[in-house]
């Protein structure tokens, strides 16, 4: 959910900032605004996944976090590791990795969408054709 909101969000912000909007742009920069707009939002879907994915990598280490219920194991292994730790340790890498995955997906998916002359759906507001 995260990409798909920040990569829509990102994407008109780039394109409020020159002033246009995609169907007045060729479709090479149409697809380098994906790509950009597609590196934001993997960066920030990594950045919020982060933790609970250190979190399950942690967790499925043999007696990692003692014994007992799963929530119990994460939260004792939460509490050793530590919040902070949990949030940055190997974040980087990941969001180069997310980062470029997510821009590629986004890439193919406008690249494909043109193709097929299809556009993204947007939602329209009713109320605002009566003013």
């Amino acid at each position: 959910m995260a990409k798909f909101a920040v990569q829509g969000s990102s994407a008109k912000a780039i394109y409020d900032a020159q002033g246009t909007d995609p169907s007045k742009c060729s479709s090479g920069t149409n697809l380098g605004i994906s790509l950009a707009s597609g590196v934001i939002a993997g960066v920030a879907a990594a950045i919020i996944s982060h933790p609970a994915d250190t979190l399950l990598s942690l967790v499925n280490k043999a007696g990692a976090g003692g014994d007992g219920p799963v929530f119990t194991r994460l939260m004792n292994i939460a509490g050793e590791v530590g919040i902070v730790k949990l949030c940055t340790n190997g974040l980087l890498p990941r969001c180069v990795m997310i980062g470029t995955l997510t821009a590629g997906q986004f890439g193919i998916f406008d690249t494909v969408m043109g193709a097929l002359g299809a556009s993204k759906f947007h939602f329209h507001d009713p109320s605002a054709d009566k003013k």
